[in-house]
């Protein structure tokens, strides 16, 4: 099965430094198949047919540990339930000069619809839906200090969830989906 894992924290201001050709090979040492990576913010695209998703985080935040002496946060993410996320994404929205759009990938003790309540969405400035697994936000970029988004950092809610641009998170879909076509070309 292809898995993204996506790693909480790493190489942010520059705390938590982790190489992605070090993460890469440690992730090949703890028995992951195919694993590639993308850009510095910790996502790993790789196949795994022995663990199940939790056994997945535990092996892969225990080989942190191990090789980089870091405890991070790793969240596993299926194929199919990153296209779910996809596919709900809207279309339109872009990480660009216009439009600041983000995925916020959720760890399964937050994961729920009622996510939005505990959430300080502004009306008319933040666009926010909740699909399993994310909560997809968009605001425009001339209104982002005024968004509810910026004071998501302070908030209990932060530290259960990782964030990725919308581009990113696209990308990372795309290296899961040409995995999957090598996986069954072999």
């Amino acid at each position: 099965m292809i898995y993204a894992a996506l790693l909480r924290g790493i190489n942010v201001g520059g705390n938590n430094k982790i190489e992605m050709k070090k993460l890469k090979e440690s992730f090949e040492e703890a028995g992951m198949k195919n694993v590639v990576t993308y850009i510095n913010s910790g996502n790993v695209i790789f196949e795994d047919t022995v663990h199940s998703k939790g056994e997945l985080a535990q092996l892969l935040a225990r080989a942190i540990m191990r090789d980089f002496s870091l405890n991070i946060d790793v969240l596993i993410l299926s194929r199919d339930g990153f296209q779910r996320i996809m596919q709900a994404l809207p279309l339109h929205w872009r990480n660009d000069d216009m439009m600041k759009c983000d995925v916020m990938f959720l760890w399964e003790e937050i994961d729920a619809e009622t996510i939005l309540d505990a959430l300080n969405i502004k009306p008319g400035i933040d666009t926010v839906l909740y699909v399993p697994g994310a909560v997809l936000w968009s605001v425009s970029r001339g209104n982002v200090t005024k968004s509810g988004l910026m004071k998501l950092a302070g908030s209990k809610l932060y530290g259960k969830m990782t964030i990725r641009n919308v581009n990113s998170a696209r990308k990372i879909y795309e290296l899961m989906q040409a995995a999957l076509k090598n996986d069954s070309e072999n």
